[in-house]
């Protein structure tokens, strides 16, 4: 190979996108182009409309399941996760801000590791089991 040939720089490639770096917000990267890359999954820097519309769905969900939750106990109910009731007891009809809180977070983690193979099967079964969460709770308010 002659001189004017050799690259200049270290390859970037031998490094997969990490996480978060500088392109997170203005990187072009929207897909994993190597098959190989894409079964093992990895960070890209831009995500499809689709994930977004699976996140919010989670989150509007989640804001219902909340929502339902408070007007349940005051009907009369009882919270059956212990998690939630232990934060219901601690921060009482603001509980919600404590819940949202932990699902966004893990929302955006979500997102970020979205093109691993497991996580992109996980995100709409999380959208059945809140869909059927909320599907129950609006059956328990309706035969009240």
């Amino acid at each position: 190979m002659r001189e004017t040939q050799k690259r200049q720089f270290p390859d970037r490639r031998k490094q997969p996108t990490p996480i978060l770096s500088r392109f997170t917000f203005w990187g072009q990267r929207k897909m994993l182009r190597r098959e190989e890359d894409r079964q093992k999954g990895g960070y890209v820097d831009r995500y499809s409309p689709s994930l977004l519309f699976f996140l919010l769905l989670i989150i509007g969900l989640n804001l219902l399941d909340a929502l339902f939750t408070m007007m349940i106990l005051d009907y009369g109910g009882c919270e059956v996760n212990p998690i939630v009731r232990s934060a219901i007891g601690i921060y009482g009809d603001r509980f919600w801000i404590w819940k949202f809180s932990i699902v966004s977070v893990n929302v955006i983690l979500l997102c970020l590791h979205s093109k691993f193979r497991y996580v992109r099967k996980i995100i709409p079964v999380i959208c059945l089991v809140y869909l059927c969460i909320v599907l129950y709770q609006i059956k328990l308010m309706a035969f009240h």
